[in-house]
């Protein structure tokens, strides 16, 4: 996903798959979640300890499922490493630990208890993909609009009027800001959220 075509004003996105690194000291659980994964088309790549994550994590990663209890590294340690390297991915830690308030400082983006059934694995990295289009789009549309800005304040509005060029970015402006109204909708329905009015 993170293939840079973020920058055209077409918004055509690629065809690549997802990317998942999953992440586990346990053998079953990386075979489980490949097994889980592959078949729904996803690109899933498997390690046995953080340092291994550390070496594996690249640009093309697009999702992490990160064992928190590791014997090298802890899953703690290594989600910070990835963050502090701003790596463009959204990682959920996967742990037999129930979760403690600790949780609210960890910059994680999901959390999964184990054991974890298909259902629970597929409706996160679904969710943690809509997460990643969100993120993207809301880059983009925050690029275009201080464009759009500086544009209004530096030219004559009949300019901007006669401008295909700023048309295109106006209307861009508009699909974005209907896609991340769409995103939001998707993540209501996914998290049983319900509209109050």
């Amino acid at each position: 996903m993170q293939s840079g075509e973020t920058e055209s004003l077409d918004g055509s996105p690629g065809d690549d798959p997802t990317t998942i690194l999953v992440v586990d000291d346990e053998e079953v659980v990386r075979e489980s979640f490949a097994l889980y994964l592959e078949p729904l088309g996803y690109a899933v790549r498997t390690v046995d300890s953080g340092e291994a994550a550390l070496s594996a994590v690249d640009d093309d990663v697009d999702i992490v499922l990160l064992d928190r209890r590791m014997p090298d590294r802890s899953g703690d340690e290594v989600l910070e490493e990835i963050r502090a390297r701003n790596v463009d991915c959204q990682i959920a830690l996967v742990t037999a630990v129930d979760p403690d308030f600790d949780i609210v400082t960890i910059d994680c983006d999901d959390y999964l208890v184990k054991p974890v059934d298909r259902d629970d694995l597929v409706e996160t990295v679904e969710r943690l993909e809509l997460l990643d289009e969100y993120d993207e789009a809301r880059r983009e549309l925050s690029t275009l609009r201080v464009k759009r800005n500086v544009l209004e304040v530096e030219k004559h509005p009949s300019a901007l009027e006669d401008s295909a060029e700023f048309r295109r970015l106006q209307d861009r402006i508009d699909e974005l800001e209907a896609e991340l109204d769409e995103l939001e909708s998707e993540f209501d329905d996914q998290l049983g959220y319900e509209d109050p009015s």
